[in-house]
């Protein structure tokens, strides 16, 4: 292991940790899923929720599997592996989620790519026709393919310059500039006739909607925003120094989270207020829909901005996927070369190979085998593996994560990780959190996705 060590590769600095890790925090769910949240749980109520979740349970997570990373200086298999081979198993579970997530990611982060490069050479009105563009794209035998392998290829690129080379210097360029465009988009949005009450609707809080139904929304937003349990805190946290304070960083990431997650709202809760007339009728739609079929109408609505607008968003948009998509392929790459010890560049194409092959099998879900619907009636492999990935895998590996540290190895042997490099003052805090109320939540995330997957619980 001292090997391993001696050999990884290590941020430059602090800053280039918390600016990668609050990268892969902001991804595809920022921009599509938390502003239908907000719109369909009472706005303020719902963002004063999510911030309370994500400075407790969210940020105890993210200190856990950081400390743990950096102790061990494995990746996730490695990392449990490291307290006894009989502890693997959770590394495994762990480590198969990237591997799930990124395929399927690359082939949404294709659209959004798409979309961006249609609005400077389709123009927005070819975009805003109620679906038929978006529908007939996605299930192109060989355009929704070759717009998924250009947005890997830029992953791959990235990946392949390295941890300083090409993440961090990705990272650099890429949030600062969705950060900007975020606001501009933001301000541009507030300003258009009747959008106030948009923003009014979307940060005032209604505490008639508050419900367990809107904490399990925002708990589980939280759980995949902020990366958690896929491996890729673990390998992120093994990348860092000793010396640099691990309890700052993790409140700075989930402060980075909750920003970017407030302008998303601020950007496409008023604007869609604007063009549908009510936050009931911003509600309804999620997911893709609300991205690539409702958006493009309420640009479209913009008349002359429109064009500029829409590719400035989408641009925003494909930076968010980008980052995620090259923490998750990092992550998958650490674990090959962990588990395999072999070097990064033979981990990287092996990894490459297989997040194409089955992006590429996901994919045909929507042309070649749309006859395969593995959730009932109109769904997608894409939405199998992810109800498999985010609802089941995730808690479960959050779940045994918790148990491993709470009342295996315990909460100390991690605390004293975090002390090396600075004061625990909320050690005990912390150590409740592990141990009792973690534990409880992600089981209740786990329970909820699963009932209402099947229709037994309403979300």
């Amino acid at each position: 292991m001292t090997t391993e060590k001696h050999a990884r590769s290590a941020w430059s600095g602090k800053w280039a940790f918390i600016l990668a890790a609050a990268a892969s925090a902001v991804g595809l769910g920022n921009m599509w899923r938390f502003p239908y949240l907000a719109a369909k749980y009472g706005g303020g109520t719902f963002l004063f929720t999510y911030l309370v979740l994500v400075f407790t349970f969210g940020v105890s997570l993210l200190l856990l599997e950081t400390a743990l990373g950096r102790k061990t200086g494995l990746s996730a298999i490695g990392a449990f592996k490291s307290f006894g081979k009989k502890y693997a198993f959770i590394g495994i579970i762990t480590s198969a989620i990237p591997f799930i997530i990124v395929p399927y990611y690359c082939i949404i982060g294709g659209w959004v790519t798409k979309y961006t490069a249609s609005y400077l050479t389709t123009g927005p009105a070819a975009l805003a026709d109620g679906g038929g563009f978006f529908t007939s794209f996605i299930s192109s035998s060989t355009e929704s393919y070759l717009w998924m392998l250009i947005f890997m290829a830029v992953v791959f690129i990235i990946v392949a310059l390295g941890v300083k080379g090409g993440i961090e210097k990705a990272n650099l360029f890429m949030m600062p500039a969705l950060i900007v465009m975020a606001i501009a988009i933001a301000i541009y949005t507030i300003t258009m006739p009747g959008a106030l009450d948009g923003v009014l609707y979307y940060i005032t809080p209604d505490f008639s909607k508050f419900s367990p139904e809107l904490v399990i929304g925002a708990l589980g937003q939280m759980f995949y925003s902020l990366s958690l349990a896929m491996g890729i805190m673990i390998t992120y946290g093994s990348y860092l120094n000793k010396k640099e304070s691990l309890t700052q960083s993790v409140v700075r990431i989930g402060g980075f989270d909750i920003g970017v997650s407030f302008l998303a709202g601020l950007m496409i809760v008023p604007a869609a207020f604007v063009a549908m007339g009510s936050g009931e009728a911003v509600a309804s739609g999620a997911g893709p829909s609300l991205m690539f079929i409702t958006l493009p109408g309420v640009f479209n609505d913009m008349g002359g901005a429109a064009s500029i607008v829409g590719f400035l968003f989408f641009l925003l948009v494909l930076f968010a996927a980008l980052t995620s998509a090259i923490s998750l392929t990092e992550t998958c790459v650490s674990i090959i070369a962990d588990g395999a010890g072999w070097s990064r560049k033979r981990s990287l194409v092996v990894a490459m190979v297989f997040i194409a092959a089955v992006g590429i099998f996901i994919n045909a879900g929507y042309n070649a085998l749309s006859f395969i619907e593995p959730l009932g009636p109109g769904s997608s492999m894409l939405d199998f593996f992810d109800f498999i990935s985010n609802s089941v895998m995730m808690p479960i590996a959050a779940l045994l994560t918790c148990v491993f540290v709470g009342w295996i190895i315990k909460p100390k042997v991690i605390a004293d990780e975090v002390k090396q490099s600075s004061p625990f003052k909320f050690e005990k805090a912390w150590t409740v959190m592990v141990k009792y109320v973690a534990p409880v939540l992600v089981t209740v995330i786990l329970v909820a996705y699963v009932a209402a997957q099947f229709g037994l619980f309403s979300m």
